[in-house]
């Protein structure tokens, strides 16, 4: 019966036969970064699936280093993730999903309603009843005569407490945006990466089939010998 596990050249370690990879199916760039840590690894030499990634992982991060210079938080967030063949949506929280502050809600809430149609028809009638009372009514000898001097205090005051929690509320949104072309530029840097991943995949799978298709023939061929020599003798 054949073996299930095969020892890797590369941990010592014992992993399933399906996660064999032999060294001869390896890139140059990454098998000379095996070789630097692991001199013995030789063409003939096999190592597991895991330990291949995290190579594939450093050469991807040598290729950033590259291209960006230092890497950043971010960068390491994507590289991990794919290390360890994660998502990212569990990492990256959009301000949403964030709990607010008493302070933020109330923001929030008078921006919104600030900026809506309902206190403009609201205040529109406020200021319609005040005018009409202190004119029509009381015969502008009321509480507040024309020229409304109490009502400007009362506007202007509003409007004083309300530009600076409108804007309260916008720099949380310029926060949250922020947030969300990190979270964009992660997604799309580990597409990127993952796409590089992938054509390093498909390049391993066809030079596998490649070397598989080379011994076949070769045993192809020596069965051809035998049979002509065979014939040759009769």
């Amino acid at each position: 019966m054949a073996a299930k596990f095969f020892k890797s050249d590369v941990s010592g370690k014992e992993f399933p036969v399906s996660e064999r990879v032999s060294a001869r199916t390896i890139r140059h760039s990454i098998l000379d970064l095996i070789q630097q840590d692991h001199p013995q690894f030789l063409h003939d030499s096999v190592l597991a699936v895991s330990e291949l990634n995290e190579y594939r992982s450093l050469v991807v991060e040598d290729f950033l280093k590259k291209e960006i210079g230092e890497l950043s938080e971010l960068e390491k967030t994507v590289l991990n993730s794919i290390t360890l063949n994660q998502t990212l949506t569990d990492k990256i929280d959009l301000d949403e999903e964030k709990k607010l502050t008493f302070g933020q809600k109330i923001a929030d809430r008078v921006a919104s309603f600030g900026g809506s149609w309902t206190f403009i028809l609201s205040f529109c009638g406020f200021l319609v009843i005040w005018i009409t009372v202190n004119v029509a009514w009381l015969l502008n000898k009321g509480f507040d005569p024309y020229p409304f001097i109490l009502l400007n205090l009362i506007l202007s005051c509003l409007a004083a407490l309300q530009a600076p929690v409108i804007m309260m509320s916008q720099n949380r949104q310029e926060e949250k945006d922020r947030d969300r072309a990190k979270k964009d530029y992660m997604v799309n840097l580990k597409s990127e990466l993952e796409i590089r991943t992938l054509h390093e995949k498909v390049d391993h799978f066809i030079m596998d089939q490649q070397q598989e298709l080379m011994e076949l023939q070769k045993v192809q061929i020596d069965m051809l010998k035998d049979i002509l020599e065979q014939q040759n003798k009769n």
